[in-house]
């Protein structure tokens, strides 16, 4: 069932038409940042709650009322209303007859007679958190992109303008800071969220559908979600109470300590109890940068893929070995001037494990370009250190997957041999010729002619004009080296081969068939 996301937040348009956003994307961001954020003068921007003094005194006694913590940290949520300004599409030169749009045109003239005006408004209300008495607040992006005007309420009554900072759509998050500050801030204090366990309980205070400072209960129901495909997608799950305008809200701990910012939920057409939030790390990675207006993200020029099972008794891994497979490394990239080379498995990033290639990509992305890093990986049975200077990651990646569309042509008819049998192929020599038409460089390897779709090999996704360039890490020079490789091994073992389609190479594990039958 396909999953749906609805952005908290309340639009009301000018023409008395309220639509709720659709949630459109966005890591465990690692430990809390360790560097002081500055906020012009060198301090640290955030307060944390391992300082003095930070965490509220209130405590909560099992099967006792909440309502002591609630009240504490109450003050410095903020209800935020802004406004955006967009063109009137529907202003301008009337349409001839047969022009179109004419039943358009009558139904705005309905509202807003012949003169329509130029501009239209809306507005869209959310949450956030102060974080310091300078004013500064954490919400998400999308309750203020493209605002024209912010105004924030405190539960006091107190209404500041406000003005963006710095924000970030791909983690959906934004700071913004009050204008013209008058009397003291309350403010929250930052927790880990990498603390987080599945079914610690939560407490969720935002304006739900424009009722302020409302408070909800529940439990982490889990962490890593992923929403929208994205390496920067780690969100928390959580089964407290968040609607439509809970956007932006803080999460708190039992301590009263940030540890999410409420962000999306399921849509109630398919499930209900299911809201999502940003682990509060990640927020405190990227706010020095927020501060100074933009996010710049590492980058180290590599291809990942999760460690899978099967790549671990491919490669002859330890069993429950957990890390990110580089598949591919870009030339005269940081990682290739590190070292690194396909195959290699990531393990850790200046000594903090990797157990993903998410986790390797936004570990890599919270470090600021021109930042060192330490890379362990595993090569075969040997562990290495690399280090590597990370670049600017691009703004818009192009994930170039060098898919070669299949030509037509029968192939090789003749008898598959028994490593052939086994992976549910047939290959033949990689000529000169070929490699040029097929956009590869090297003739090394072998042209896989023919692929039974529901053989070993079909099934792992292999495809006819796919070049096999290694066997186990074995580089490939002649199809008997293929036959030979696989006709050693017995059915139901796995055998990685590095694969190239177009300008791409990955590696593929490849549990093996049954062999030729009698």
């Amino acid at each position: 069932m396909r999953r749906h996301a609805i952005i908290y937040g309340i639009v009301t348009i000018a023409l008395g038409v309220a639509a709720a956003c659709a949630f459109e994307g966005r890591a465990d961001a690692g430990p809390a940042p360790q560097a002081a954020a500055a906020s012009g003068m060198g301090k640290q921007l955030w307060r944390e709650a391992a300082q003095g003094g930070a965490a509220p005194a209130a405590t909560v006694p099992a099967q006792a009322s909440l309502a002591p913590l609630i009240k504490q940290l109450k003050p410095a949520v903020v209800n935020i209303s802004s406004t955006t300004v967009v063109k009137n599409p529907h202003r301008g030169p009337r349409r001839g007859p047969g022009g179109g749009g004419e039943d358009e045109d009558q139904f705005f003239e309905r509202f807003f007679g012949p003169q329509m005006p130029e501009e239209l408004k809306g507005t869209s209300l959310g949450s956030g958190f102060i974080i310091n008495d300078e004013g500064f607040v954490l919400t998400n992006n999308h309750v203020v992109k493209d605002a024209t005007d912010i105004k924030v309420r405190l539960s006091d009554g107190r209404e500041y303008e406000a003005k963006i900072v710095g924000r970030d759509a791909a983690t959906d998050v934004a700071l913004i800071k009050l204008q013209k500050v008058g009397g003291k801030l309350p403010t929250v204090a930052l927790g880990d969220s990498d603390a987080l366990d599945q079914g610690d309980y939560v407490i969720a205070i935002g304006s739900p559908l424009g009722f302020r400072e409302s408070a909800s209960f529940g439990i982490i129901s889990a962490k890593d979600r992923q929403l929208t495909g994205s390496a920067f997608d780690d969100f928390l799950q959580t089964d407290a109470a968040i609607n439509q305008g809970n956007s932006g809200g803080p999460l708190f701990n039992m301590k009263g300590e940030v540890v999410g910012i409420n962000t999306a939920i399921i849509s109630p057409q398919i499930g209900s109890g299911i809201g999502f939030a940003v682990p509060i790390n990640l927020a405190k990675q990227i706010v020095p940068q927020l501060l100074k207006g933009k996010v710049s993200r590492g980058f180290l020029g590599v291809v990942v893929s999760e460690l899978t099972p099967d790549f671990v008794q491919g490669f002859g891994l330890k069993e429950g070995t957990k890390g990110a497979l580089v598949q591919s490394v870009q030339t005269k990239s940081p990682a290739a001037k590190a070292g690194l080379q396909p195959g290699d498995v990531v393990v850790s990033v200046n000594g903090k494990p990797v157990e993903n290639a998410g986790q390797l990509t936004r570990n890599v992305s919270s470090i600021p370009p021109g930042g060192k890093v330490t890379l362990t990986v595993l090569r075969g049975n040997e562990k290495k250190d690399l280090q590597a200077t990370v670049a600017q990651r691009p703004e818009e990646e192009a994930l170039a997957r060098g898919e070669t569309p299949q030509e037509e042509g029968e192939g090789d008819q003749g008898p598959r041999k028994p490593g052939e049998e086994k992976l549910g192929l047939r290959v033949a020599p990689l000529t000169a010729q070929v490699a040029r038409e097929l956009g590869i460089g090297s003739e090394q390897g072998v042209l896989v002619v023919a692929v039974s779709p529901d053989g070993p090999a079909g099934t792992a996704g292999i495809r006819r004009n796919d070049v096999i360039l290694e066997v186990n890490r074995q580089p490939l020079k002649s199809v008997d080296q293929l036959v030979n490789a696989i006709g050693k091994m017995k059915p139901g073992q796995v055998v990685v081969l590095r694969v190239q389609r177009g300008q791409q190479a990955t590696f593929v594990p490849v549990k093996l068939g049954g062999g030729e039958k009698k």
